[in-house]
C-alpha cells in the first residue's frame, strides 16, 4: 500500500462509518434529490442516446437504468451518472466546486443492486464516497478547477471508486490500488459546459469508479501511489497538493454536511444572484440597468452573454435574471428552451444586464444593483452558505422532488429511504 496519504484515504473508505446524524440525514435527502433528477432526466435527449448505447451493447441485466430496464453495472453507472446530471439540477459542494451525488450514487446503487446489498449499506457507501470526493477536491484545490478540469468528474471518480470498492468489500490494500488505478481514468473538462458533454463527465466518473473497483477485486495490479508524487494525478493535473485540508479530521468532521441542494434548474453559480433577485422582486418593466457582481471564478463558468439554446441558458447570468424578471419560473425544467433564448422581450432585457467580477465576494455570494426607470436605486445580496435548518432544507428538497416525479412517488421514495430494505428493490421500484 502507499506510504503517503492514499493509505489514509483507503482506511477511511474501508473502515467503520462514524457519520454524524446530520450527514446521514443529508445523504438521504441527496439520494431523493438524485433519484428525482435522474427520473426526470430520463426524458432528455442525452438519455435517449445513452439508452441506445446500452441496448446495442446489451449484456447481463445487473443494475437498473433510469427510464429503461437493466444493464451491466459499469454501463448502468455510465448511463445513470449522465442522466442524473442531464438537468444540471443536482446538489453541489462549494468546497471543491463539484456535484457529489451524480458521480457517486450511480456507482453505489449499481454495485449494491448487483451484489444484493441493503439500502443502508448503499447509502453508507455513497456517503463515504461523496465525502472522499470532496476531500480529493480540496486536495486538488481551485487551480485544478480554474485551469479547466471539471471536478465533478475528476474528484468524483475517486468518490465513485470508494463507494464501489466498499460495497465490493475491498481490503485497504485493494482500495489503495483502486484509487491508483482510477487515477489513470479520472477525466472531465469544463470545455463541455453547456453541452451534453457536461453530464457525460459525471457518467464517466461513475463508470470509471465501478471499473477500477471491479478490476482490483479481480486481481488487477496498479500503482497505489498514482495520486501522489511527481508523475501522479495531482502533479499532472494542476493540483495544489492541499494534503492537510484533505485529511483534516477525516472521519470525524463531515464536509458533506454543507452540500447545497439546487432550487433553480441551472448552474449553481447562478443561484446566489437569483436569490438576491428574489429579494429585489425584479420586474422587467421597471429595469433600466441591472448589475451583477460575482466571484471572478464564475465568469468562465456561467457567464454566457447571449446563449441561443436551453442548455446554454443554464450557464448565463443575463438570461436567468431576465427570465426571473419576466416572471418565468427558473425552478421549472421547461423554462430553459431555445424558444426562451430567442424571445424578443428576454433579448432586450438581457442587453440591460451587466456582469462584473468582484474579488471581495466569496464563490457563494452575489450582489445585484438595480437602477429602475424612475431613477430609484436598490441593492440586494445573497450568500448560499447562509445556514438553513434541516427542516427547511427537507421541505424544499421534498417539494422539488414532488415537482419532478410527482407527489406520490416522491413521498413513497422518501419513506423507503428511511428503511433498511433491499437496494435492488428500491432501484427497481423507483428508477
Amino acid at each position: 500500500m502507499s506510504d503517503g496519504f492514499t493509505g489514509k484515504l483507503a482506511a477511511f473508505a474501508c473502515g467503520p462509518i462514524k457519520a454524524s446524524p446530520l450527514a446521514t440525514e443529508i445523504a438521504r435527502l441527496s439520494a431523493l434529490d438524485w433519484l428525482s433528477c435522474g427520473r426526470a432526466g430520463a426524458a432528455e435527449p442525452v438519455a435517449s442516446i445513452l439508452h441506445d448505447l446500452a441496448k446495442v451493447e446489451a449484456g447481463a441485466a445487473q443494475a437498473t437504468l433510469f427510464g429503461l430496464t437493466a444493464a451491466p453495472v459499469r454501463m448502468a453507472a455510465l448511463v445513470n451518472g449522465t442522466i442524473s446530471h442531464a438537468l444540471d439540477y443536482d446538489d453541489t459542494h462549494f468546497a471543491h466546486i463539484g456535484h457529489p451525488s451524480v458521480a457517486v450514487f450511480p456507482a453505489a446503487f449499481a454495485i449494491a443492486q448487483w451484489k444484493g446489498k441493503t439500502l443502508q449499506q448503499c447509502l453508507d457507501a455513497a456517503l463515504i464516497g461523496m465525502e472522499l470526493s470532496i476531500r480529493i477536491g480540496l486536495w486538488l484545490g481551485r487551480s485544478h478547477y480554474q485551469v479547466g478540469y471539471h471536478q465533478t468528474a475528476t474528484a468524483g471518480a475517486f468518490g465513485a471508486t470508494a463507494a464501489a470498492g466498499r460495497l465490493l468489500e475491498l481490503s485497504e490494500v485493494q482500495m489503495a490500488g483502486a484509487f491508483g488505478l482510477v487515477a489513470t481514468r479520472a477525466s472531465g473538462l469544463k470545455a463541455q459546459f453547456g453541452t451534453m458533454g457536461k453530464p457525460y463527465n459525471a457518467g464517466i466518473a461513475a463508470a470509471a469508479g465501478v471499473e477500477a473497483a471491479q478490476l482490483i477485486a479481480a486481481g488487477f495490479e496498479a500503482n497505489p501511489s498514482a495520486l501522489e508524487g511527481p508523475f501522479g494525478f495531482g502533479a499532472t493535473h494542476h493540483g495544489e497538493s492541499n494534503v492537510s485540508a484533505m485529511l483534516a479530521e477525516l472521519g470525524e468532521v463531515w464536509c458533506f454536511e454543507t452540500v447545497s441542494h439546487k432550487f433553480h434548474a441551472c448552474c449553481h453559480g447562478l443561484h446566489a444572484a437569483l436569490e438576491a433577485g428574489r429579494e429585489l422582486d425584479l420586474a422587467a418593466p421597471e429595469i433600466a440597468r441591472l448589475e451583477v457582481r460575482t466571484h471572478p471564478r464564475w465568469m468562465s463558468v456561467c457567464n454566457q452573454p447571449a446563449p441561443d439554446t436551453g442548455l446554454g441558458a443554464k450557464f448565463s447570468y443575463t438570461t436567468v435574471l431576465a427570465m426571473q424578471a419576466l416572471g418565468i419560473d427558473t425552478a421549472r425544467l421547461e423554462s430553459y428552451s431555445d424558444a426562451i433564448c430567442a424571445d424578443r422581450r428576454l433579448v432586450d432585457l438581457r442587453g440591460r444586464i451587466d456582469v462584473t467580477a468582484d474579488n471581495s465576494l466569496s464563490e457563494t455570494q452575489a450582489v445585484l444593483s438595480l437602477l429602475k426607470k424612475d431613477g430609484d436605486r436598490r441593492e440586494a445580496s445573497h450568500d448560499l452558505q447562509q445556514p438553513a435548518s434541516l427542516e427547511e432544507r427537507t421541505r424544499r428538497v421534498r417539494a422539488k422532488a414532488a415537482s419532478l416525479i410527482g407527489r406520490d412517488a416522491a413521498d413513497q421514495a422518501w419513506a423507503v429511504l428511511a428503511e433498511d430494505g433491499s437496494a435492488a428493490d428500491f432501484t427497481a421500484r423507483f428508477a
